[in-house]
């Protein structure tokens, strides 16, 4: 299966996404936050990232940016607890800023684990399919 990179300053999050993914058969590295996620990234050798964009220090928007600098084609989920507010008032909609910045895919916390596996399945699908092209944010549906 795929190796994953979760990044998440939530231990109990990134332990939930991290059973969930290695019952599915993948192999899962995790990070604390995006300093952390980035020098394990250089390292190794994934197949998609899971990023959460609300973290101390480097937040996940940044991670991305100096991710896709150095691998373009690396797919991304972000995820966040953060509230989406129909509000332009109320601030801005930052997971789907994330997907147009490049992020592939997003997850709002918390969510169902069957929607986690699908947006896995789905960005892993499409990558193997667009190999030679990068994929594009929104070839993948995202939502709760």
């Amino acid at each position: 299966m795929a190796r994953i990179l979760i990044v998440d300053d939530d231990s109990a999050v990134r332990a939930t996404i991290q059973i969930l993914l290695e019952r599915a058969g993948h192999d899962v590295v995790v990070a604390s936050d995006g300093r952390k996620g980035l020098v394990i990234f250089e390292a190794g050798n994934f197949d998609l990232l899971l990023l959460d964009i609300f973290m101390p220090g480097m937040d996940g928007l940044e991670t991305m940016r100096l991710i896709h600098a150095q691998q373009p084609l690396i797919p991304i989920i972000v995820i966040s607890g953060r509230p989406i507010t129909p509000d332009p008032a109320a601030g801005p909609d930052f997971l789907a800023m994330a997907t147009k910045l490049g992020a592939i895919s997003s997850l709002q916390k918390p969510f169902k684990p069957a929607a986690l596996l699908a947006a896995v399945a789905g960005c892993l699908e499409a990558a193997k399919r667009s190999s030679s092209a990068p994929i594009q944010a929104g070839d993948i549906a995202s939502g709760p």
